[in-house]
């Protein structure tokens, strides 16, 4: 622990840029401040997650309010507290106008943070930190560049980590201590309380057409009715694909990349499945920013239904709505690459592109990966090798 200060050794010029960009959102949406109490935006704006609340002035003014961890008593811009109550206290002046990311609340912490704040009308926030989320500095795009090498270099473990007889769950574990091995720290981000999964999606033949209630590209039945997702504990037989969505979080920026495998040689419709994704992705990857992200998807969909594959893209029982999104701190960032988004890319932005098909009887294929949007192209940053590979 650094106890001269609370931001992070080299995140220091980083977080004074991000508050800047607050402050001038603030202004420009007649705001006074806005108060921020969800991991995702205190990891944001200090570089670390703890336990309290961030408070950013129009004018640039911030205070870290903080209940734990304790050891930062000294550092500039800390004030330790034990309720949200006496952060008005520590102000300057008191916000006529101040925002909240209601998105990520409870009614009952809502209701707490209005209160603290009695004088003030409570604006939402949510649109405007999605937006500026959005857009990565070159130091964020440095983080996510550091995954991607990473991530390539656990997912290139797979072929030798694999043995015959497995299950999908045992494969899994196996990917998981190689991702951890390689400095992953195993926190699979999400927004939303309805999205939950545990280190990435591992599928294995038919498990990958079995519907799920959350909005991932793949779904499966999971190992318990608790956490319907994913493996499932299918046997890895021939004949049968084997697709790898694990997490790509060693820094706490994700990466987002598939590969899918094989046991033994699987059906035409399947490897041409594969193909067609595989293109898919390189012809998407040709478009820049200024984009309207929806004409991404629906250069997709031309290109499956050119290819007579519509039955199979994004899922066969069970289909989902999107080709890609972006992503960041979370897994599930701006912009969203669907039919009725009304995002336009621009450059900076982190998508990852996924389209993905299930192939009844054989399972699930189809490559990921993550790219940065670049003025006229995107650039992919999980470059793990993308054919379908045999494990034996």
């Amino acid at each position: 622990m650094n106890n001269n200060s609370f931001i992070p050794t080299g995140w220091e010029n980083e977080i004074n840029a991000r508050v800047e960009k607050i402050a001038a959102q603030l202004n420009a949406n007649g705001l006074d401040a806005v108060l921020l109490a969800d991991n995702v935006s205190l990891y944001y704006t200090s570089g670390r997650v703890f336990a309290g609340y961030t408070y950013i002035s129009a004018e640039g003014k911030v205070y870290y309010c903080v209940r734990r961890p304790v050891g930062f008593e000294q550092c500039e811009n800390v004030h330790y507290i034990r309720k949200p109550e006496m952060i008005p206290a520590l102000l300057e002046k008191q916000p006529a106008k101040l925002a909240l990311k209601t998105d990520v609340m409870t009614v009952a912490e809502y209701n707490r943070l209005s209160q603290v704040f009695p004088e003030a009308e409570i604006a939402d926030a949510s649109a405007m930190f999605r937006a500026l989320r959005s857009v990565k500095s070159e130091f964020e795009q440095n983080l996510l560049k550091e995954d991607g090498i990473h991530h390539q270099a656990a997912y290139e473990r797979i072929p030798a980590i694999y043995r015959a007889g497995m299950t999908d769950v045992e494969l899994q574990i196996e990917i998981e201590r190689a991702l951890r091995l390689e400095g992953c720290l195993g926190l699979f981000r999400v927004q939303g309380g309805s999205m939950e999964l545990f280190m990435g999606n591992i599928l294995v033949g038919d498990n990958a057409d079995s519907p799920t209630p959350y909005d991932f590209a793949m779904g499966g039945a999971g190992a318990d009715a608790s956490l319907p997702v994913g493996a499932s504990g299918e046997p890895i037989v021939a004949g049968k694909t084997v697709m790898v969505d694990a997490c790509g979080n060693f820094n706490g920026y994700m990466t987002d990349m598939t590969r899918c495998f094989r046991v033994g040689e699987v059906s035409e419709l399947a490897m041409k499945a594969h193909e067609l994704s595989i293109s898919v992705n390189r012809r998407l990857a040709q478009f820049g920013a200024g984009t309207p992200a929806k004409q991404l998807y629906e250069e997709a969909v031309k290109m499956v239904e050119e290819a007579g594959l519509t039955d199979y893209f994004m899922g066969h029982k069970q289909k989902a709505g999107f080709v890609g999104h972006g992503l960041g701190i979370e897994i599930n960032e701006a912009p969203v690459l669907a039919p009725r988004s009304r995002d336009v890319l621009e450059e900076g932005q982190v998508v990852a592109i996924e389209p993905k098909f299930v192939i009844p009887g054989v399972g699930a294929v189809g490559v990921e990966n993550t790219y940065i949007v670049r003025t006229d192209h995107l650039e992919c940053i999980t470059n793990a090798p993308e054919e379908m590979i045999e494990l034996v």
